[in-house]
C-alpha cells in the first residue's frame, strides 16, 4: 500500500520542481521554450487528478471502517497504532491536496506565459505597421 503513497510524492516533488522552474528568473527564449515544453508534459500528467481522488476515497473509508480505540480496555501499543494511523491519513490527505494544487498552479503559471507571450507578439504586430 505504500507504493502509491511514494509514486505520489515523487510526483509532488516533480511539480514542485517544475513550478521553481517556472518561476525562476530566465532568457525569454528559455523561459518560451521550457513553458512549451512543460505544456506538453502536462497533458498526460492530468491522471494525477483522478488518482488523488481516488486515494482521498481510499482514505475516507478506511476511516470509516476504522477500529476505534476509545474504551478503557485497550491497551497503549493498540491506542498509538490508532493514534498512527491517524496521523498517517491526515498526512496523505495534506499529500493529495498538494498534488492537486501544484498542478494546478502548474497549468495556470503555463498559461499565462502562453498569453503574455501571444499579446507580446500581438504588440510586435501593432509597432510594426
Amino acid at each position: 500500500m505504500a507504493l502509491q503513497w511514494m509514486i505520489l510524492t515523487y510526483v509532488v516533488a516533480a511539480e514542485a520542481a517544475l513550478a521553481l522552474l517556472l518561476t525562476l528568473p530566465s532568457p525569454k527564449l528559455l523561459k518560451n521554450r521550457l513553458v512549451s515544453l512543460i505544456s506538453l508534459i502536462l497533458q498526460p500528467a492530468l491522471f494525477i487528478v483522478p488518482f488523488t481522488g481516488f486515494q482521498l476515497l481510499d482514505i475516507y473509508w478506511k476511516n470509516e471502517h476504522r477500529l476505534t480505540c476509545t474504551s478503557e480496555i485497550c491497551t497503549a501499543s493498540e491506542r498509538d497504532r490508532f493514534e498512527k494511523s491517524v496521523f498517517k491519513a491526515q498526512r496523505n490527505v495534506i499529500l493529495c491536496a498538494t498534488a492537486c494544487l501544484l498542478y494546478w498552479c502548474v497549468h495556470r503559471i503555463c498559461k499565462y506565459r502562453k498569453e503574455i507571450q501571444s499579446l507580446e507578439e500581438l504588440e510586435k504586430g501593432y509597432k510594426n505597421q
